[in-house]
C-alpha cells in the first residue's frame, strides 16, 4: 500500500476530536461512543488523494482501513478481464476486514473515489481488539453479515428484472445509502462511471446509457462532471420497484 503516514496525535499521546458524522447504518455510526472511541484508537491515521489503489486483489496483505471521511469502491477482476464494481464504501466503514480475519489473499481491489481519511490498523491490533472487546467484535460481525445480507439481496432483486429496472434500483440503492439529501433527491456526489454502473446492473454499457438517458428525459436524474444527481426519490423508486 502506498500513501503518506499521517498520525493525529498530539504530544500526549492523545486523539484529537473526529470532525466527522458518519451514517448510523455504518459500522463508526452504529456503535456506542465509547466503542466508537476505542476503535479510533487502533492505528495510525493517513490521508489518501483521488484514484489512489489502497487494496490489491489477490495481493497477502492483512491490514484492515476504518474509514473516517471519503468514499472508496471495491472491484473485481471477471475472467474477461473488465473491472466489476462490487461495492462502494464511504466514511464510517470498515474495510480489508475480510483478509484480516481469515489471512487469506485480498478478494478485491480498492481505490479512492476523491480524498480519504482512514486508520490504518495491522492485522494483530485488529484481532487483539476483537478479543479484548465483545461490543466491537458484535459490531464488526454485524456489520460482515449486513454486507452478505446486502450482496444476497441484490443478487435476488435483479432475478427476472429487466436492464432499466436494475439500473433504476442501484440508483436508488446508491442513492439512499450514500447520497446526500436534497429536497425531493440526493445527490451522489463521489464519481461513479457508465461502466461502473453497468457493471452494478449486470448490463451491458450501451443499454446502460440509453436506460440512463430515458431516466434524464423523464426528470428522475440529472448527470454532472463526476456526479449523478437524483431529482425524483419517490418517481425513481416507483420505477425501481413497481
Amino acid at each position: 500500500m502506498t500513501g503518506g503516514r499521517d498520525p493525529d496525535r498530539g504530544a500526549a499521546g492523545q486523539r484529537p476530536r473526529e470532525g466527522w458524522s458518519w451514517p448510523r447504518s455504518s459500522l463508526l455510526g452504529g456503535v456506542a461512543p465509547a466503542a466508537r472511541d476505542r476503535l479510533l484508537a487502533l492505528g495510525a491515521q493517513a490521508r489518501y488523494p483521488a484514484d489512489r489503489v489502497l487494496i490489491r486483489e489477490s495481493e497477502r496483505t492483512t491490514f484492515v482501513l476504518i474509514l473516517l471521511d471519503g468514499v472508496v469502491k471495491a472491484t473485481g477482476r471477471t475472467d474477461d478481464g473488465r473491472d466489476a464494481l462490487l461495492a462502494v464504501r464511504m466514511g464510517g466503514d470498515l474495510v480489508g476486514e475480510l483478509a484480516a480475519v481469515d489471512g487469506r489473499p485480498r478478494s478485491a481491489t480498492v481505490a479512492t473515489c476523491g480524498p480519504v481519511v482512514a486508520r490504518v490498523v495491522t492485522r494483530g491490533d485488529f484481532l487483539d481488539c476483537m478479543r479484548r472487546d465483545p461490543a466491537i467484535a458484535h459490531a464488526v460481525n454485524a456489520s460482515i453479515v449486513s454486507k452478505l445480507r446486502v450482496a444476497n439481496a441484490h443478487r435476488i432483486d435483479f432475478t427476472g428484472c429487466d436492464a432499466a429496472t436494475r439500473l433504476a434500483r442501484v440508483l436508488h440503492q446508491i442513492a439512499m445509502t450514500y447520497g446526500e439529501r436534497a429536497g425531493e433527491g440526493a445527490v451522489i456526489h463521489w464519481p461513479i462511471t457508465q461502466p461502473e454502473l453497468a457493471a452494478l446492473s449486470g448490463a451491458a454499457e450501451p443499454t446502460v446509457h440509453k436506460a440512463l438517458r430515458r431516466l434524464r428525459q423523464t426528470g428522475v436524474v440529472s448527470t454532472g462532471y463526476r456526479s449523478i444527481r437524483v431529482d425524483d426519490l419517490a418517481l425513481l423508486s416507483s420505477i425501481a420497484f413497481a
